[in-house]
């Protein structure tokens, strides 16, 4: 008898009825032996879209895997766990660096790079407030890094001129300008930018890994399955967006 996965096959897609009908319950998508898989398909509601929604792929079926039906070809809950996860760390990012007020924390994840790697300011220097207009970064603890760590400084894009005096590196706090909040909204797409970067680095290894399942997995398994990639993928990339219009909102504010 062939693998389990081998007998999965599509049932034909659910059909909305008219418009004044309340929509089929949900019906098995998947078979699998005698167990039956749910990969539903929300049911489309007819409505009058405008050209910029269709455009933006509104009201497009959206299907849900269970998960344990393809655990051998791919880990979903995984994939899902690891694009939450970029768009947690662009969030937390946006957190702590991108502030009207500059703070001590907004240094702590600037990288430095050194003859002996990549490392955060905040592991090479003690990092303090002297005063409302100032930061002092203290490069005591590794002063052969003070060049480099001058030089992330001033390329970090939070509009900052960092002075070396020594083992000391003076940072005066920028007035907060129109220019200064359009400074850092600039910042805000550069890490979203990285971000989507990532996360289509995620898309790309889950899709590579479905489609090496081609030769013991049907075909329609195999599109369900990456169906559900994208719609995980895009929805990592909605959230960001959100973040990003929170965040440039409340810079411009």
């Amino acid at each position: 008898m062939a693998g389990p996965l081998r007998g999965l096959r599509r049932l034909p897609a659910l059909l909305c009825g008219p418009p004044w009908q309340a929509p089929p319950k949900p019906r098995p998508l998947l078979l699998l032996g005698s167990w039956e898989g749910w990969a539903l398909e929300t049911p489309q509601v007819r409505t009058l879209a405008t050209k910029k929604a269709k455009a933006k792929g509104k009201g497009q079926v959206r299907v849900n895997i269970n998960t344990s039906l393809v655990e051998d070809i791919i880990n979903l809950e995984e994939v899902n766990e690891e694009m939450n996860s970029v768009v947690k760390t662009l969030q937390e990012n946006f957190n702590k660096t991108l502030s009207i007020r500059t703070n001590p924390g907004a240094l702590d994840s600037i990288t430095v790079t050194t003859k002996d790697g990549k490392f955060p300011l905040n592991q090479l220097a003690q990092i303090s407030q002297h005063s409302a207009q100032l930061l002092v970064v203290n490069m005591s603890s590794f002063p052969e890094s003070t060049a480099a760590a001058v030089k992330a400084i001033q390329q970090s894009g939070m509009n900052l001129n960092p002075e070396a005096d020594g083992l000391l590196i003076r940072v005066p706090v920028p007035k907060i300008t129109r220019e200064h909040r359009e400074n850092l909204v600039t910042v805000a797409k550069q890490l979203t930018h990285k971000a989507k970067e990532s996360l289509r680095k995620v898309r790309t290894g889950a899709v590579n890994q479905t489609k090496k399942a081609k030769s013991t997995t049907s075909e329609d398994t195999i599109r369900l399955i990456e169906k559900q990639i994208q719609q995980m993928t895009e929805d990592a990339t909605a959230e960001m967006e959100k973040l990003l219009a929170a965040k440039t909102k409340e810079l411009l504010a």
